[in-house]
């Protein structure tokens, strides 16, 4: 046997695996949902490491479930078809062309690229999109808004826009008993056939609820919820988050963020995470160490 001459972070690595194994043993058998999306899926390095760590993950026990977005691809795709989107109350309208386009990158070439990068990080994945095996059934969003002329409440027709009105989980049963890891598109089917473009976000929370996961995980480009200094904040019940959105601290786009934690954790879901994916490694920093990278939130503090 060679000689390795050891350097002095040897010892340093050994520890941090070390302090891992009471991470593990919680999460083990237990399934976490990961909503990947954002930078972290657009940066070629963070994503061949985001694959990396799901991997390990799925090894070490743990039983991932990946649902991505991908909103950017969708626009570049519609750019370079020529299909003009129209818009309402600020919001893209998908109509039967654009949900066609939506269906083939969500559910085509994104799924497949995940998928082929879990598979060259030594995992074994299959894509899945809300249409496989019933997994995902849909409605029709009813988006309202308020016409400050008139001081009446209208509803925005936003198309094939959905959410989940109920989540078949035997699918995700069957392939959580193999080493296979699932990645899943949210795109969502009706009753009567139609197919609807699902936010990722809420796609993940919905999938959380009906597997029972132990944590939600919501990638995102931003470091986490922020009190009205800017600082993070670290952990929140659900009381809190809602008590910041109704004082304002929380607004923007963090509203539909935080709002999908709270259903998820009212749905049965442990504990949900905003976690900033432009953290290397910061699926395994979250799981497996004390120092988290986003902000938790939970029904109560424990």
């Amino acid at each position: 046997m060679t000689d390795k001459k050891q350097d002095g972070g040897s010892p340093d690595r050994a520890q941090i695996l070390s302090e891992a194994l009471p991470f593990m043993q919680r999460y083990d058998k237990r399934t976490v949902v990961v909503k990947y999306g954002g930078h972290a899926m657009g940066d070629e390095k963070l994503g061949a490491e985001f694959a990396r760590d799901i991997v390990l993950l799925k090894q070490a026990g743990v039983n991932p479930i990946v649902v991505h977005g991908g909103g950017p691809q969708i626009g570049r795709m519609l750019d370079r078809l020529n299909i003009k989107s129209e818009f309402s109350g600020g919001l893209r309208i998908t109509d039967k062309a654009t949900v066609e386009i939506v269906e083939m990158v969500l559910a085509g070439s994104i799924n497949k690229q995940i998928v082929a990068q879990l598979n060259q990080a030594g995992g074994r994945a299959v894509g899945l999109c809300g249409k496989d095996g019933n997994l995902i059934q849909a409605r029709k969003v009813e988006h309202k808004i308020h016409d400050p002329e008139s001081n009446i409440e209208k509803i925005l027709d936003l198309g094939f826009v959905g959410e989940p009105e109920s989540v078949n989980p035997e699918i995700l049963d069957v392939i959580q008993k193999s080493d296979i890891i699932p990645v899943v598109a949210p795109i969502g089917v009706s009753r009567d056939g139609e197919t609807y473009n699902i936010n990722a976000d809420t796609a993940a929370g919905a999938i959380a609820a009906a597997m029972n996961a132990t944590r939600l995980l919501l990638l995102t480009d931003v470091r986490g919820v922020l009190d009205k200094e800017g600082r993070l904040v670290e952990t929140l019940t659900v009381d809190e988050a809602k008590g910041m959105m109704k004082d304002g601290t929380i607004s923007g786009g963090m509203i539909p963020k935080v709002e999908t934690c709270i259903e998820s954790v009212e749905g049965g879901v442990e504990a949900v995470v905003i976690l900033d994916g432009r953290v290397r490694h910061a699926v395994l920093l979250e799981l497996l160490t004390e120092h988290g990278v986003g902000t938790l939130i939970e029904a109560a503090n424990r």
